[in-house]
């Protein structure tokens, strides 16, 4: 039985999934929110927002995904990074979940990848929980209603959290796997319900091919100037070290808070929504984003609330510091309708560092901006990926290892191409500690990281004075309006001085140690500016 709009030559029938019990096809908001509490899978909290909770998982299962080693990416994936899965093991795993699905309802989502329509991807998700239909309408673009009676999707993804894997017969890890198969154009999903492994399967996806159309994908948020498209900034990093609240700046446009495309057409935005993290959030601070925990259809995911009022408990993070929220984008006044920018005209890398020695920004050279996409230098913060319980450095190349299927070098020279053709002023900015390290410091005031993005964006930061770092090489501004010229200098945060030193060496070794995997790959210049080469 099926209910809902659908290309009626393009049913899950049609792709050879049969014996299902009810299938609803693309349902709208109201919809799903109604079918989600019917099944009890959550709650309707203020304003309309669906309160969810994701049991164990309340992160992403990095380990648990695998790509399907065949011969046509066998030479492409970067292995070392991504988990292999034999054929055999992908077809017992496709063939056990279709058994697991007979005669259960399931709610499929008919979606677009990407907001340049000659670069997008079209992408069927088949989801055993109406509330992560709900979800992945918010993350991925939504065609208008006439589109989906034609549209044939590219690439299917199917995510049964109540499926559990076995590792021996499906050749995976654990219980919980996601698996690619990019011949098959399938991506199956198990054993988790964590909304965010929907979209970053996707995203994966993208990451994987769009460099073969030379398109660049990125880990990054997007803005742009108001009525000025072509003064576009990108916002490099991980999950925690600000992405999404540092590009909802007010003054500017919002592209997008996520993943990116840097084609030669310019900036385009892989999604339709926002999944920002609620842990502290304040209406003082981030009006927009706090607005929208109270808007219809709003995912609320593993926040506490109070049971009779539905108020939500920003501060308690006693389920996982990884509470988030999902919604689209025109939930932000001032997100662009188009989701599409110029040219980056500034590149900021986001550095969350726990180790409290690098300055709140710093100018990057176009070697040194390559030295640090590279290394990838942040510090997992707690609740991003299973386990993780405090800030945890780490080098995530390309500041997104864990979605990058191709070798980091790829998108390397992919950045340091786009840059040499179009120019961008490049920037580090690091949001993590100052004054001491984890435990003894404090984070970097978010007011001083807003004023010194704004004059870097605006052009006025480029034309003061700088000094050499003499840890780093790169130039960090001596002086900044509003910013107290003690923040722009790590080292004079700091009451004992012999400690930051310390930090500062350890911090460059670990620099140095981690960049040796790339030395046989990159240029000299590249080379020159190397820390310990």
């Amino acid at each position: 039985m099926t209910n809902g709009r659908v290309n009626p030559q393009f049913t899950l029938y049609d792709q050879g999934i049969t014996g299902l019990g009810t299938v609803y096809y693309n349902l709208l908001e109201p919809t799903l929110i109604e079918q989600a509490l019917a099944r009890k899978e959550g709650q309707l909290g203020k304003g309309g927002a669906f309160l969810v909770s994701t049991g164990k998982f309340t992160g992403r299962s990095p380990k648990d995904k695998h790509v399907v080693k065949t011969a046509s990416v066998a030479d492409s994936i970067w292995w070392e990074n991504n988990a292999a899965m034999s054929e055999a093991g992908f077809e017992a795993l496709y063939e056990d979940m279709i058994a697991h699905m007979q005669g259960r309802d399931y709610f499929v989502q008919d979606l677009f990848g990407g907001a340049d329509p000659a670069n997008r991807l079209d992408v069927r998700i088949v989801t055993e929980l109406a509330w992560h239909g709900l979800f992945i309408r918010h993350m991925l673009r939504r065609p208008d209603a006439d589109e989906l009676e034609e549209f044939t999707a590219d690439w299917t993804v199917i995510n049964c959290p109540s499926f559990q894997a076995s590792p021996e017969r499906h050749n995976c890890r654990s219980e919980t796997v996601i698996a690619m198969n990019f011949d098959r154009r399938i991506i199956l999903i198990g054993g988790t319900e964590y909304a965010g492994e929907n979209k970053k399967s996707v995203f994966s996806l993208l990451n994987y091919l769009l460099p073969e159309k030379g398109i660049m994908p990125m880990h990054c948020s997007a803005n742009h100037a108001p009525g000025n498209p072509v003064d576009t900034a990108v916002f490099f990093g991980l999950s925690g070290t600000g992405k999404t609240t540092l590009s909802a700046d007010p003054s500017r446009v919002l592209i997008g808070d996520d993943e990116h495309g840097w084609s030669d057409r310019g900036t385009f935005n892989f999604e339709g929504g926002c999944y920002a993290k609620t842990i502290n959030l304040s209406a003082e601070a981030e009006p927009e984003i706090f607005g929208t925990t109270a808007k219809f259809g709003t995912v609320i995911e593993n926040m506490v609330y109070d049971p009779e009022t539905k108020e939500l408990d920003f501060d308690d993070d006693s389920l996982t510091a990884n509470m988030r929220c999902a919604y689209p984008l025109e939930y932000i006044s001032n997100a662009s309708p188009t989701a599409l920018g110029g040219h980056p005209k500034n590149i900021i890398m986001l550095t969350c560092d726990s180790f409290g020695v690098l300055p709140p920004i710093a100018r990057l050279t176009p070697a040194q901006a390559m030295y640090h996409f590279l290394s990838g230098f942040t510090a997992k913060v707690a609740g991003t990926e299973r386990g993780v319980t405090e800030p945890q450095p780490t080098f995530s190349t390309c500041f997104g290892a864990p979605f990058m299927p191709r070798h980091p070098e790829v998108y390397g020279n992919l950045l340091r191409e786009k840059i040499a053709k179009h120019g961008a002023t490049c920037w580090l900015v690091n949001t993590g500690w100052t004054g001491g390290a984890y435990g003894k410091g404090s984070r970097m005031p978010i007011r001083a990281t807003r004023l010194l993005l704004s004059a870097a964006l605006d052009g006025t930061l480029a034309n003061g004075t700088f000094r050499g770092d003499p840890n780093f090489g790169f130039e960090v501004p001596t002086s900044v309006p509003g910013v107290a010229d003690l923040l722009l200098e790590p080292r004079r945060t700091w009451e004992d001085k012999e400690a930051y030193d310390a930090q500062a060496e350890k911090l460059v070794t670990m620099f140095s140690e981690n960049f040796k995997q790339y030395l046989p790959h990159i240029d000299d210049d590249v080379r020159a500016i190397a820390l310990g080469a």
